[in-house]
């Protein structure tokens, strides 16, 4: 049964399903544009398809909302999603803005936005759940409130900036990498708005499933403070990457604000040609004595923040057990380490027909290797046989993927083909055309 009222925070993440019964994606977004008397109009939603692709969905397409799913009438155009002007996000824009009471009882903040049901295939936006400010009077300290559209007026001072406490909270469960695809979709003031607010862990695993022309850009805008504590969460591989796409200047600046032990792997990194093993290595996988032991190696494993790749290996050095440690001995895999009791040494484990690779060994080469070994990492060692890091098969990938990988997952014309296809043979519909967009057609 479809639903006359919804609100909107609770519609992202939904699934979205055709006619057949085959899921198409998941709503990211609701689009509304504003009118001059009446409530705002809902024109359409944003939905990711697969290839963490945003399209455009015409509200007019939608035949069901409710029961955490949506219904469509069946095609989708595939068409990157691009904002134009007079349309609002209202999950990334409209939350966390200021209105005023039009009865002059003070201000609160958006925290949830409902649209109603009209008519079919008509939607606009109905009721605010508002929150006053701490310590508003004559209310209590924080009230929250229903209210209508009508009953209040946004208000936006010269120079304020929208809060994004709201948005940064309705993405809060998103995986790095899909909260960076979503900034990236959002106008650019916005998004350095939200990156602005983000905490300093969140932003650096965010700014590593970043292209790096958008890291440069988002760190740019970020004071020097700000941004040196935020490279002191980057991988540091990921760091040198960065920093090395900055001017020489700020680079530096950046480097002696930083802590000095992560801008000391920072400096080493960059020391390194970036089409070779030390240049894609990281310096922080897990190393151990020859002595610690199955259970010891399997604890260090289980460590929530660890990389899974990083996590697929020990390694085995002399002291010192940091990089560059001591001799290098050979890596454990964690699958042999299941084969054996918690008590057995990991110094008679090590893998012995597995060599590491130097610092100047090219990326080629260490692709190769990795591709030919079935290996999910590989040890790179120094001139006096110490190892410096490993290079994980994410690190190769990000290397011998396009730059724009990220932004352009695979080609959309064949996505869009495939697409069509499909729901051409399962509801026998024509192919929509893809030029201008008539009211409630889906086109964009």
């Amino acid at each position: 049964m479809s639903a006359t009222r919804v609100f909107v925070a609770r519609l992202a993440g939904c699934a979205v399903f055709d006619p057949a019964g085959d899921r198409v994606g998941k709503v990211r977004d609701v689009l509304v544009v504003y009118r001059k008397n009446d409530p705002p109009r809902v024109v359409g939603l944003i939905v990711e398809v697969p290839g963490k692709r945003r399209v455009f969905l015409s509200i007019g397409r939608v035949t069901s909302i409710g029961n955490g799913q949506i219904i469509t009438t069946g095609l989708i155009n595939l068409r990157r999603f691009e904002q134009r002007g007079g349309e609002v996000r209202v999950i990334a824009e409209m939350l966390g803005r200021k209105v005023r009471f039009n009865d002059g009882s003070g201000e609160a903040s958006i925290e949830d936005v409902s649209i109603e049901e009209q008519e079919q295939g008509e939607w606009e936006v109905e009721q605010l759940f508002v929150r006053r400010p701490k310590g508003a009077s004559p209310f209590s300290k924080g009230q929250s409130a229903y209210v209508t559209w009508r009953e209040v007026s946004e208000s936006a001072r010269t120079g304020e900036a929208q809060s994004a406490e709201h948005l940064i909270a309705t993405y809060s469960e998103l995986k790095p990498a899909d909260l960076a695809n979503t900034l990236l979709d959002l106008p650019v003031a916005r998004r350095q708005e939200v990156a602005e607010e983000l905490s300093d862990d969140r932003l650096a695993d965010v700014l590593e499933e970043m292209p790096e022309a958008d890291q440069v850009e988002i760190l740019g805008g970020l004071g020097d403070d700000r941004a040196a504590d935020v490279l002191d969460h980057m991988q540091p591989d990921d760091a040198a990457d960065l920093i090395a796409q900055l001017p020489e200047e700020r680079g530096e600046h950046l480097l002696e604000l930083m802590e000095p032990e992560e801008a000391e792997d920072v400096r080493m990194l960059l020391s390194y040609g970036p089409d070779t093993a030390g240049g894609l290595m990281t310096t922080e996988p897990i190393i151990v004595s020859a002595d610690a032991t199955v259970a010891e190696g399997l604890a260090l494993i289980r460590r929530h923040d660890l990389p899974p790749a990083l996590g697929a290996a020990v390694c085995v050095t002399l002291p010192p057990y940091e990089a560059p440690t001591g001799r290098f001995l050979g890596i454990v895999h964690f699958q042999r380490m299941l084969r054996y009791p918690p008590h057995e040494r990991l110094g008679t484990l090590i893998d012995q027909g597995l060599e590491p690779v130097g610092a100047d060994t090219s990326a080629a080469e260490v692709s190769r290797i990795l591709a030919s070994y079935d290996l999910v990492s590989v040890p790179v060692i120094d001139e006096k046989h110490r190892l410096v890091g490993v290079v994980t098969i994410d690190d190769v990938l990000d290397y011998l993927l396009p730059d724009d990988w990220r932004s352009h997952p695979e080609d959309e014309d064949e996505v869009s083909k495939r697409a069509t296809a499909r729901a051409q043979l399962t509801t026998g519909s024509i192919p929509i055309p893809t030029s201008g967009r008539r009211a409630g057609d889906g086109t964009r």
